[in-house]
This record gives C-alpha cells, structure tokens and sequence, in this order.
C-alpha cells in the first residue's frame, strides 16, 4: 500500500530502544523514511559529528532559532534543548518520503498540535524490569543521576496515552514490521484492548523501583 508522506513520531523513555528503532527503519526502507537531524545545545560526544548525529548549536544560537520560528518542536531534556528544524522536515516531505522523528513526549505533544495528520508511536519493552535494568545499569550515572531518570520514565509513560499506538519492543525485527503496519493503515492497527491495565502496572513497577531508589 503507499501512504502519503506524513510525520512518524518515536517516543519512549531512555533506555526503550527507539533510537535503534528509528536507525533499522531507516537502514531497510531508506527509499520511504527520511530522518530529521534534531539540533542540540548539548557538547558532541566521541564519534559523533555535526549535521551527521545533531546539529551542535550554541545555546544563543537555540534560542534565536526558536525566537525566529525555525524549530516544528523543541524542548528541554536533561539540562540541554533539544529541537527538529522546519527545514528538514519540509525537505524531507517534499521527497515523498516520511519523516522520522526520534523525540521526547514534550516534543510528540507539540508535533500532534502543528500537524493532526503526524502519526505518533510510543515505544517499550513489554517488561518493565528489562526497563528498569537498563537504566540502573548503565553505571555511569550517581544514584541521583538514576532516581532522576527513574522519575522521567515515570512521567513519560504517565503521557503514553496520548500517543496513536503503542508497540512492544521486545525483539527489533517485529517492533519495526509493528511500525511498518501502523503507517500502512493507521486505522486498522490501534491499539490493542488490554493495553491499559498493562500500562498501569508499567508505572506501578517504576514506582515501587523509585521508592526503593530514594530507600
């Protein structure tokens, strides 16, 4: 079936695999999803290079752009701003290709606002645990640093209910072909019955992990 070129949003929170999510799509449709280079204030990393990973701005520079509309959404994250460039999105579109944004629910919020047509997808792994160990585990961060990104997954999946789908990420292969139907025909693969009571005992669990946390 082809669809119309429209914004596909992935939101999850760290650890929930949409960014290796949003890389297999682009990888094995490369003709059908282009990927928007979100600009950042935040310093580049090893290996990541400018316009390639983000747009490195300074924060003057961020600010200016939001003061002068050039950003379909920005937002906050982590001490840094985050933000998709109109200009990519327009150039993307106007290829007849998607357009892929990996972004945070703030971000989601404002694109569903702009666009009623974007097709937003929130993404986790079914366990909760799997979760959790992956963002206790990393071992870089102080148990602040945890409980702080404990209380932002909280948070994002308490806003999952305003996404169009949710899908399981459980293995890459069936979360990308889960994603692929849902842009085919957003109509037919909504969301499934029980997929509430499964969220509610997601943020249960986050919770009890939190309060062992700040224990």
């Amino acid at each position: 079936m082809t669809t119309r070129p429209r914004i596909v949003v992935l939101s999850a929170p760290s650890g929930g695999g949409k960014t290796t999510i949003a890389k297999a799509l682009r990888d094995q449709f490369p003709d059908r999803f282009g990927f928007s280079v979100s600009a950042t204030t935040r310093k580049a990393r090893s290996g990541e290079k400018d316009g390639v990973d983000y747009h490195f701005w300074k924060p003057q520079e961020f600010l200016r752009g939001v003061g002068e509309g050039k950003f379909l959404e920005h937002a906050k994250y982590g001490h840094e701003l985050y933000g998709t460039l109109r200009s990519d999105v327009e150039k993307i579109l106007a290829s007849g290709r998607h357009v892929l944004l990996d972004i945070e629910v703030q971000g989601a919020e404002q694109v569903r606002k702009l666009d009623p047509q974007a097709l937003t997808i929130f993404i986790l792994p079914s366990d909760p645990r799997v979760l959790i160990q992956r963002l206790v585990k990393r071992g870089s961060e102080t148990p602040d640093q945890i409980q702080e990104r404990l209380e932002r997954a909280t948070y994002e999946i308490g806003k999952a209910t305003q996404f169009h789908r949710w899908i399981r990420n459980d293995d890459l292969d069936e979360a990308v072909a889960a994603i692929m139907k849902t842009i085919e025909d957003p109509e037919k693969f909504g969301r499934e019955k029980h997929d509430i009571s499964w969220l509610n005992s997601y943020l249960n669990q986050l919770k009890e992990a939190l309060y062992q946390q700040k224990g």
